[in-house]
């Protein structure tokens, strides 16, 4: 089973796969983490393509593979559990303000504003709303997903 845990920055969605990661043992990637698998982009992109496939036979172990750019969607094969994972603006600012040492620069806060809602239109088999459910709640609804 390959799990996508998509959104925006800060929106809770590498939280969620290190706690899925611990209760199934999942294989966890994220972002462009398929470019350690060879050395060219392309060769890297075709053996990624690979591996999804094989973790979407039904004895494979659990994949999670954590997307926050809108071109790795289309990495996923069909059949993959989509989870959209969103926050309200205020709350990835305040998030995103905690790993720049408290305060959010503008041009920054800027970029975060316009990425706002990104993939809201995108097709998903379930939604968390981080910041307004606990990521305890969150992995457990995935967890009842897949069961």
């Amino acid at each position: 089973m390959v799990i996508a845990l998509i959104g925006e920055s800060c929106t809770g969605k590498s939280t969620l796969a290190g706690m899925l990661k611990e209760k199934l043992g999942a294989l966890v990637f994220s972002g462009k983490d398929y470019l350690r698998l060879a050395k060219g982009e392309g060769d890297a992109r075709q053996a990624f393509c690979t591996l999804l496939a094989a973790h979407m036979k039904p004895d494979a172990e659990p994949f999670i593979y954590v997307i926050s750019e809108k071109e790795h969607l289309a990495f996923l094969p069909a059949g993959a559990l989509r989870i959209l994972v969103t926050a309200e603006l205020p709350v990835i600012q305040e998030r995103f303000a905690r790993r720049t040492g408290g305060k959010l620069p503008p041009p920054l806060a800027a970029m975060l504003e316009k990425k706002h809602g990104m993939f809201d239109a995108e097709p998903h088999n379930l939604l968390i709303k981080s910041g307004e459910m606990s990521m305890d709640a969150a992995c457990a609804a995935i967890m009842e997903r897949i069961a």
